[in-house]
């Protein structure tokens, strides 16, 4: 890939790109780091060729294994949950997906821990985060709802996927003081949370929107 496809253009060009920021900014997004790291961020190269031209839309686009593309708005509703109460050193993703999360958070955070558990996705989000030079993100192929105990206490851990109630094994690993940003529910609905741990054994839940998401499940694909 070229520079010039890496900066896109006609659909994809950084007009594109800020239209898309300012659509975000109707829709309540305030926090002016964040906008900045959707706009640097060039989601056409995250998505098939085919779907390029759709990129900036304010929409969910499928990037195969029965997963999706976040929509812009929950990636940046997301994000601005997860540092409203400041900056964070390590976070850790669930679901590295296409990358494109990974990709906005990499520039907001000082060390970014993502696991995925489908690994052709992975390998993907590693090469287009490598492409952009974003260096540091650890990735690893494991199944999300365990997080990456190896790696933890995490200031702030966010979820791209939906559990139906939240893994006992992720609020071990938020730190005290940290925050979660988790999508959770089944088939009767998804409620996005902020989920902050206040002390060893106590947690202040709020419930932000409803959403919808793919659900977390367990095991890994090779």
């Amino acid at each position: 890939m070229d520079k010039l496809q890496l900066q896109g253009i006609g659909m994809t060009s950084a007009r594109t790109r800020d239209r898309l920021v300012s659509r975000l900014k109707e829709q309540g997004i305030e926090d002016e780091a964040v906008l900045a790291a959707i706009r640097a961020t060039p989601r056409h190269i995250f998505v098939d060729e085919a779907l390029s031209h759709r990129a900036y839309e304010d929409s969910a686009l499928p990037i195969g294994f029965n997963q999706t593309i976040s929509q812009p708005y929950i990636v940046a509703r997301m994000t601005e949950l997860l540092l409203a109460a400041g900056p964070l050193k390590k976070v850790l993703e669930v679901g590295t997906g296409s990358g494109f999360q990974t990709a906005v958070l990499a520039q907001l955070v000082e060390k970014l821990c993502s696991v995925e558990r489908i690994r052709p996705l992975q390998e993907k989000a590693k090469e287009r985060l490598q492409l952009l030079e974003l260096r540091n993100v650890s990735c690893m192929h494991t199944d999300g709802g365990m997080g990456w105990p190896g790696m933890a206490p995490f200031d702030g851990i966010l979820s791209a996927a939906a559990p139906e109630e939240v893994p006992e094994e992720l609020l071990i690993q938020l730190a005290i003081g940290g925050r979660m940003v988790i999508p959770v529910g089944g088939r009767n609905g998804q409620q996005l949370k902020l989920i902050c741990r206040t002390s060893e054994s106590a947690y202040d839940t709020q419930i932000i929107e409803s959403v919808h998401f793919v659900p977390l499940l367990s095991g890994t694909i090779r």
